[in-house]
């Protein structure tokens, strides 16, 4: 091959060789990216039966309608629909259908203009029996589709705030099922939240609810597991909202509950203000301790504040122990904390001793000292010396600590305080005996 170069450009004599120098610059050029892949056509009619909300009523409705009364069948029938139909955006629809029939307008009657089916929860039998099948429909499902939980759980709340809306026997099933759902972790007890609205407490709906729902939530689990579960949303010490304001005692709770046959429900809630009162109470002597009031003023609060709402000598002393040992900043040192807490404690003696005039509240002053230092490391070598100090001082007496001592003291700590014990415990079996036979030598 003979190339010539003339003013910049090639020649090229052998047209062979032409050719395969125009191969290899097209290969050269840059391609252009394309688009690969198959587009696929959505017919119009699966979009309908997919994302249609009236399309998506009509089949469960129909499939509802062919499954009737068999609630095996209608949970199989929901198992199936959710590979073909949007739960997850038609969950609102599908609860709605599931326990009212049909889509719910707003304020709970039923939409005019869609259809229907006569097998849903508003019109099944009132009876425990049966809100408990149906509350296996809804634990399945949810089972299955896991998504569904947060709807769920907010369709409850929509619907206790529709109460008024139902019928009566439609607010009982919906009520049965609530405390089954409840007492199954199906949802959560913040749901009672809803019931606390203004309407439906002034209308006494709310109370009447609570009633149903508590009952079936009570025979499905115990009191025990109610608390619990109240306690872990904070619906705890809110449960007098379910009463207009004027209303709103401690006194009424207990007897509208215990008339309705509920009297745990009435025993709950009066603990639940005791305790409050409690943490009130304890609240205030801190801050008397820490504006340093004198003892006689502080008592006398104390006592008037017993009487008020019932607290016993016994209670009472926790109280105080708790106050007295949280209104100064202990010392991190173990050597220094013993000897810092003598000097606190001998302080505050009177107002101890002013709440254990009983043996059973000097008993009880002990097994708080005794938490108190098992609970609090530092000063698990300072329990004796306390002890000591507040038998010096006449807040304990020789028979509370004997008793203590052979048979009431608590397992924490129990070996580490009993050998720490043992030599005065010694001492005071020595002065009584002592003192008996001086008295019998006297009588003598």
């Amino acid at each position: 091959m003979r190339l010539k170069l003339k003013a910049g450009l090639f020649y090229v004599r052998d047209r062979a060789t032409l050719l395969l120098i125009g191969f290899f610059m097209s290969n050269q050029k840059q391609q252009k990216p394309t688009l690969t892949g198959q587009r696929f056509k959505t017919r119009k009619r699966d979009e309908k039966e997919r994302f249609d909300p009236a399309q998506f009523q009509e089949s469960i409705v129909q499939g509802l309608n062919q499954s009737g009364t068999d609630l095996e069948a209608v949970a199989k029938f929901l198992d199936s629909s959710g590979a073909k139909l949007d739960y997850r955006r038609y969950a609102e629809t599908l609860f709605d259908i599931l326990v009212a029939g049909g889509m719910l307008a707003p304020g709970g009657t039923l939409a005019d203009d869609v259809t229907r089916t006569e097998f849903c929860l508003f019109t099944a039998q009132e009876d425990l029996e049966t809100m408990q099948a149906y509350a296996q429909v809804f634990n399945k499902l949810i089972r299955r589709y896991k998504y569904l939980e947060k709807g769920f759980e907010e369709e409850i709340k929509k619907l206790l705030l529709f109460l008024k809306g139902f019928t009566e026997s439609e607010r009982n099933k919906l009520a049965m099922l609530t405390g089954i759902l409840l007492a199954n972790g199906n949802i959560s007890a913040s749901i009672l939240s809803s019931l606390f609205n203004e309407n439906l407490v002034k209308e006494g709906v709310s109370a009447a609810f609570a009633v149903k729902l508590f009952k079936s939530w009570i025979s499905e689990k115990d009191i025990s597991s109610v608390a619990v579960s109240l306690r872990k949303v904070g619906m705890d010490n809110r449960m007098m909202e379910l009463f207009p304001a004027n209303k709103r005692s401690c006194d009424h709770f207990s007897k509208y509950f215990t008339d309705a046959g509920l009297k745990e429900l009435s025993d709950f809630a009066r603990n639940q203000q005791s305790i409050g009162a409690r943490k009130e109470l304890q609240k205030e002597l801190q801050e008397q301790m820490s504006r340093g009031e004198s003892f006689k003023e502080i008592i006398a609060y104390v006592r008037e504040e017993m009487k008020k709402s019932d607290i016993s000598e016994q209670t009472m002393i926790g109280i105080v122990w708790t106050s007295v040992m949280s209104s100064v900043e202990w010392n991190k040192k173990e050597e220094l904390v013993t000897e810092q807490a003598i000097k606190h404690l001998k302080q505050y003696s009177p107002l101890l001793k002013a709440f254990t005039s009983q043996g059973l509240s000097e008993l009880t002053l002990l097994l708080k000292i005794q938490e108190y230092c098992y609970d609090n490391i530092h000063f698990m070598k300072a329990f004796q010396k306390i002890v000591v100090l507040l038998y010096k001082a006449d807040v304990l007496s020789e028979e509370a600590v004997l008793k203590w001592y052979s048979e009431a003291h608590l397992a924490k700590g129990k070996s580490v305080f009993l050998e720490q014990m043992k030599k005065f415990v010694e001492w005071l079996k020595n002065a009584e005996e002592e003192s008996e036979s001086s008295e019998e030598e006297e009588a003598d």
